[in-house]
């Protein structure tokens, strides 16, 4: 079992996962709040049925300027060193609903950040969304590294997540946690600049 993350929270993924790290997984799971719906929601189709959240990594220069993007319309990065497992549309099953794989020995030596986000493609809020959490897995063990629990409730319809980035040589990880408007990761780039 990984380390509990709080917002906020800076590690090596190197020394958590005991040195040699060369490929992370980020995995994403949310369900679709229960017992939300009411007359009006299913009226307006805001009940507990399904959400469909989208994780998305952004890959920034030393610069912050934005590389390039993989979501669910790019699966893939175009250096093939990040891949996206596809859409999920409800967040029902266990385990993660979304999972992103990086390879980061192939991520090109003038990306410095990869910043991992969750948005609501459908406009829905975070109100309809509970136990969300991201979680980074090594890559080859499936072992887990660290867990960020998202106390996610609310108004907002994305989330900055965790920024992995170089320093030194080696792979960290910040726990960022901040709510955002958005449907798409795009619209978070003047939120995620001030992070880079």
């Amino acid at each position: 079992m990984g380390i509990n993350l709080q917002k906020g929270q800076k590690i090596s993924l190197d020394k958590e996962a005991g040195g040699g790290l060369s490929r992370i997984v980020m995995g994403v799971g949310w369900d679709a709040a229960k017992g939300k719906s009411g007359i009006l929601g299913g009226l307006f189709g805001g009940g507990g049925d399904s959400i469909d959240l989208d994780a998305s990594c952004l890959i920034f220069n030393e610069g912050g300027t934005l590389l390039d993007t993989v979501w669910f319309r790019q699966l893939r990065s175009k250096d093939g060193s990040i891949q996206h497992s596809g859409d999920n549309r409800t967040g029902e099953g266990e385990g993660d609903d979304e999972q992103i794989h990086v390879d980061l020995s192939g991520v090109p030596a003038n990306a410095k950040s990869l910043v991992f986000t969750v948005n609501n493609f459908t406009g829905q809020d975070f109100s309809k969304v509970e136990n969300a959490y991201c979680r980074i897995l090594d890559g080859s063990s499936d072992q887990e590294i660290a867990r960020y629990d998202l106390s996610c409730q609310g108004s907002h319809t994305a989330m900055i997540m965790v920024k992995v980035y170089r320093h030194n040589a080696e792979w960290k990880m910040h726990a960022i946690g901040e709510v955002g408007k958005g449907q798409t990761p795009e619209q978070l780039l003047p939120q995620i600049q001030p992070h880079l």
